[in-house]
């Protein structure tokens, strides 16, 4: 089964709300609200697939919050500068040629022109979080759609705060038992906490954690049920230091089971045992326009 190429670039998003580029009055971009950036990627041990995995690639990143509508999203080049470990495959080498996840939501409050707020909980989204493999064939490609309720919560901290719970209509996933069927749910939780200015820009501390649960692939047949399991977790940890148009990231993520695989499980791969969870590292350089 193919390594899933996933960027760091998805805990990225908050980052730039608490960056100088969208108050700036000396930076000059293409749209106002449409925040993008071109990113280089640099990733260590990233554990979505039952290989550890190296990758240094391309990445488009945008996100927008306009009236009602919000969102964030990528698309990667995997392998796009034929740098990678020996699993490692991308667009040059007969491996994915593009990764895509987006996240858009919908504000229930504002499309109703309804209070919903409560507590704290300021305001409601009709949430999604989409994730599209191309692959180079049928056996490298997925297709999940995440859909589900979304909030911003007010925490009353310097600090911005949003829950999103959805269920997991999973289409293609590599050829998986679970394939075209709902399969599951995932709880996102997501989090900016601005630190201080730094260097002549602005540090951030961003936490983002996937929690999936739920799954049938760890019991669908006597096969899966040795190396698959039914939950996963990505838990990543990133200091973001942005500028009006250049910003530099660290990324730490711990992964647990990551990609549903079972750690320890051996499937007889030259890595010897999965090692599907411990911790996996990025580095990332971008320039927003």
């Amino acid at each position: 089964m193919k390594k899933i190429t996933l960027t760091a670039g998805v805990l990225l998003a908050a980052s730039y709300n608490a960056s100088s580029m969208a108050d700036s009055k000396n930076g000059e971009y293409v749209s106002d609200w449409w925040h993008q950036s071109a990113n280089v990627v640099g990733s260590y041990h990233t554990r979505f697939g039952p290989q550890l995995n190296n990758d240094v690639y391309l990445e488009y990143e945008a996100f927008a919050k306009k009236d009602w509508f919000d969102f964030y999203g990528y698309v990667d080049v995997p392998k796009f500068f034929g740098v990678g470990n020996t699993p490692d495959r991308g667009i040059w080498d007969k491996g994915s040629p593009m990764f895509v996840e987006i996240e858009p939501r919908f504000s229930i409050d504002k499309l109703t022109a309804t209070d919903l707020s409560f507590g704290l909980f300021k305001e409601w989204y009709f949430a999604n979080n989409y994730i599209y493999d191309l692959g180079h064939n049928v056996d490298g490609r997925q297709n999940t759609w995440y859909m589900g309720l979304g909030s911003d919560v007010n925490t009353g901290l310097p600090m911005s705060l949003s829950l999103n719970i959805y269920a997991k209509y999973q289409r293609e996933n590599y050829q998986a038992a679970n394939e075209n069927s709902w399969d599951g749910y995932r709880f996102k939780v997501k989090y900016l906490v601005p630190l201080t200015p730094l260097w002549g820009g602005n540090l951030s501390y961003i936490g983002f954690t996937n929690f999936d649960f739920g799954s049938d692939l760890g019991k669908d047949n006597a096969a899966s049920k040795q190396v698959r399991t039914r939950n996963s977790i990505a838990s990543s940890h990133i200091l973001a230091l942005n500028y009006d148009h250049w910003h530099y990231s660290f990324v730490a993520r711990y992964f647990r089971n990551g990609g549903q695989w079972q750690d320890g499980a051996d499937i007889g791969t030259p890595q010897g045992p999965i090692k599907s969870t411990g911790w996996a590292y990025y580095i990332v350089a971008g320039y927003n326009f």
